[in-house]
């Protein structure tokens, strides 16, 4: 089943799909069936994969409490029913579905798939706008008061900078108390 244009005969191939017989130059190739296929119907859905991975599972969330339930094999009558009977159970309570909120104090955002991010050092999940370990307070990670203090973090980014340049500065400016104005002033005493 060849393709490609009269210069580049080896260049693509046929969509195999009955109805599209699509040339496309950059073929999709199914791991089921080993057709090849276009872009359009690359999925096992679109092509109707006589062989759909057997490996996908499907799950069905209740629009009433967001319970999930499992419906891999399930014909289509088979899922409202289970549908039917879930929201005819004590398990299905509308009280049960809780959107959960960012910990911050004061902080009204809704957490969603999409806005929310862990945070490496607490494991706390939070918005995206206190996603740095200052802003939500974090305990584990370092704070605004520990990266403003000329403490063993400002020696360290003193010695590599002296590193970088041929110059000692993390020896000068050990004994110096550093005020946040002062801050420019170290590295420029350099």
């Amino acid at each position: 089943m060849g393709g490609g244009t009269e210069a580049f005969p080896e260049l693509g191939q046929h969509c195999q799909h009955p109805d599209c017989r699509q040339l496309d130059f950059l073929p999709f190739s199914c791991n089921r069936c080993q057709k090849v296929f276009c872009v359009e119907h690359r999925t096992y859905m679109s092509h109707d994969c006589p062989k759909p991975d057997d490996k996908s599972r499907k799950v069905m969330v209740c629009e009433t409490c967001s319970k999930s339930m499992e419906t891999t094999g399930l014909s289509p009558e088979e899922e409202t029913a289970m549908k039917e009977k879930h929201a005819n159970s004590k398990e299905c309570d509308p009280s049960k579905k809780k959107k959960q909120r960012c910990p911050v104090k004061q902080c009204r955002e809704y957490l969603t798939f999409s806005n929310a991010t862990v945070c490496k050092c607490c494991s706390t999940k939070v918005c995206l706008k206190h996603r740095l370990p200052a802003d939500h307070a974090c305990q584990r990670g370092y704070s605004a008061a520990k990266l403003s203090h000329n403490g063993a973090l400002g020696n360290k980014f003193l010695a590599a900078l002296a590193a970088r340049n041929g110059k000692d500065c993390a020896k000068d400016n050990r004994d110096e108390q550093v005020s946040p104005t002062a801050s420019s002033r170290s590295i420029e005493a350099c």
